[in-house]
């Protein structure tokens, strides 16, 4: 009997957004320069809101303060509106396509995965988006999080189809 090979990219890829709802607009190089605006600016506003302090990072951690849990809070806030908005009046992208939110199932990898962000986050001081930020501030030992975050990265490619998804 020949070894027949089930072909699960598509399930997959449905796991992430990001590939059910890419674009299928090309652009000139030169529109990407809209997102490096965006995120400057959102650097700066990080920065201004001491997100990336790595002092209000450990007393968030140490529950030592409110600052960080009202910022992440009002992110939460924000998100869910901006989401139930989306879906009520069927917002569009800007370039006219449709936004298609596809509900996700629950699952221990999304535990695990989340302890293993927030150690990291609580060591490091640093995660994801103040990553860049952090670096653009001057401090450059955040360099090796951000090598660091990249080769997480790697490696969870390599065994994401081993993984309880």
């Amino acid at each position: 009997m020949p070894n027949k090979e089930t072909n699960t990219d598509f399930e997959v890829r449905s796991l992430d957004t990001i590939c059910i709802n890419a674009s299928e607009l090309k652009h000139p190089w030169w529109y990407n320069f809209k997102y490096v605006l965006a995120g400057t600016l959102f650097g700066i506003v990080l920065t201004k809101a001491e997100v990336i302090s790595w002092f209000r990072i450990q007393e968030m951690f140490r529950l030592q303060s409110f600052h960080m849990f009202g910022v992440i809070g009002s992110a939460i806030f924000v998100g869910a509106v901006s989401i139930w908005i989306i879906k009520k009046y069927k917002i569009k992208t800007m370039y006219g396509e449709e936004i298609d939110l596809h509900p996700k199932s629950f699952n221990k990898g999304q535990v695990i995965g989340g302890l293993l962000f927030g150690f990291g986050w609580a060591m490091t001081g640093a995660c994801p988006g103040p990553l860049f930020a952090q670096i653009g501030t001057g401090t450059t030992v955040i360099i090796i999080t951000l090598l660091s975050a990249i080769a997480g990265t790697w490696v969870y490619g390599l065994i994401r189809e081993k993984l309880p998804h």
